[in-house]
């Protein structure tokens, strides 16, 4: 079992940059893919990027690639989206999820976190 936590949303405006954070407790971190997915209101979740056990192979959407960047910490236990140069289409509540496998697949994923709320206004 894994438990996430994810952290760093807020209300920003479009151009700004912020963080996510998404710290794991329970079995090995350093043993799950991970990955991160949004939801925006009325909208199916949708893939964001994702990042393998060591950190060495990293996956994203089109609309993000350039302007995110996914990383992990294994020491810390943490996954982390880097987003700059946000636009309102970004807005959307965010969720880390924790999975055996690298995949842009929401259903691959076994272990998912409540999720935070990135809105970027115009």
């Amino acid at each position: 079992q894994v438990q996430l936590v994810e952290s760093g949303g807020g209300l920003v405006q479009t151009g700004d940059s912020l963080r996510l954070s998404c710290a794991a407790s329970g079995r090995t971190f350093s043993s799950y893919a991970m990955g991160w997915f949004r939801q925006a209101p009325g909208k199916e979740p949708e893939f964001v990027a994702t990042i393998s056990r060591s950190g060495d192979s990293t996956y994203y959407t089109h609309s993000v690639k350039g302007r995110f960047t996914i990383s992990r910490d294994n020491a810390k236990n943490t996954v982390y989206l880097q987003m700059n140069s946000l636009k309102p289409e970004d807005t959307a509540v965010y969720h880390c999820a924790a999975g055996n496998i690298i995949s842009v697949v929401r259903t691959q994923y076994l272990y998912w976190g409540q999720g935070t709320q990135v809105t970027v206004s115009s």
